[in-house]
């Protein structure tokens, strides 16, 4: 599957760039910016860099998931932590602004 089609980079090789990462440092941020750096090409529209977002997000919680059972350690997941902030503030909060103040 196409991740970024201004570039032509697939889930794959996304996914395959994350772990060669984390196999470096396991510790490391890893970010949108840094993959494409990694897979020499860089971001033109920058549209599908969301959804590199969660594949870092999901490849590095797999990961760390793999590496914890045969230490025995426990795994936090970053996507539940965002969604209970995002069920905490809402957004109702959203640059604190009212409804009213949109243009659109």
């Amino acid at each position: 599957m196409l991740v970024c089609q201004c570039n032509l980079i697939t889930q794959k090789e996304v996914e395959d760039t994350i772990v060669s990462m984390l196999d470096e440092d396991p510790w490391q941020l890893i970010v949108p910016a840094k993959v494409y750096h990694t897979l020499s090409k860089r971001g033109r529209c920058c549209g599908c860099f969301p959804n590199v977002v969660e594949t870092i997000i999901r490849v590095t919680e797999e990961y760390h998931h793999r590496h914890a059972e045969s230490e025995g350690a426990e795994v936090v997941t970053y996507l539940d932590q965002v969604r209970a902030l995002r069920e905490r503030y809402g957004s109702r909060f959203n640059e604190r602004r009212q409804k009213g103040y949109r243009a659109a």
